[in-house]
């Protein structure tokens, strides 16, 4: 059965979402480095792959599916931040935004009854419990101490050695 073709426009956004994601990440990644927070940088990295990752995971589908994947323009991304805790900050919003695009993505294919594409964006809906959960908690260990000293030393070397592992291929 081919994609609907408004589960497939939906589908599209999302896509072009993630790679803004993918982007917004790099450019985090980037200013972290610039201010002497490899391992922060190297956190936010990994997000970038990720989000590629689930770019491309979503992509195959409507391939497989039938559909025509569209990619648009990459909109600007902020190069500026505060500090690292604004950066977490700012990353909590932008995931729970995107928690509420693939709700709107489950909410059209389930409008739709298409159930192969319910079942297939269970996927993202755990994944985005689970990043919002993990920025919450990075968000309350920096407030701990204040993002200064030890503690943010200690994460930064953490961070470090935190490795992309391709989730959307399990």
């Amino acid at each position: 059965m081919a994609l609907n073709k408004k589960v497939e426009a939906i589908l599209n956004n999302q896509i072009n979402k993630e790679f803004w994601s993918a982007y917004f990440y790099l450019s985090m990644s980037n200013f972290l480095n610039a201010n002497g927070m490899p391992g922060f940088a190297n956190w936010m990295h990994v997000q970038f792959q990720e989000e590629i990752s689930h770019a491309l995971k979503l992509q195959y589908f409507v391939n497989e599916r039938g559909g025509r994947v569209l990619l648009e323009p990459i909109a600007e991304v902020p190069t500026e931040w505060e500090g690292v805790l604004d950066i977490y900050q700012e990353t909590l919003k932008h995931e729970e935004t995107v928690t509420g695009l693939i709700n709107d993505c489950v909410n059209v294919a389930m409008d739709e009854r298409d159930h192969a594409t319910v079942n297939f964006l269970q996927w993202f809906v755990d994944e985005q419990v689970e990043e919002e959960a993990t920025v919450s908690e990075i968000i309350d260990q920096l407030k701990m101490f204040n993002c200064q000293g030890q503690g943010l030393y200690m994460m930064d070397k953490e961070f470090k050695a935190r490795v992309f592992v391709d989730a959307t291929k399990a």
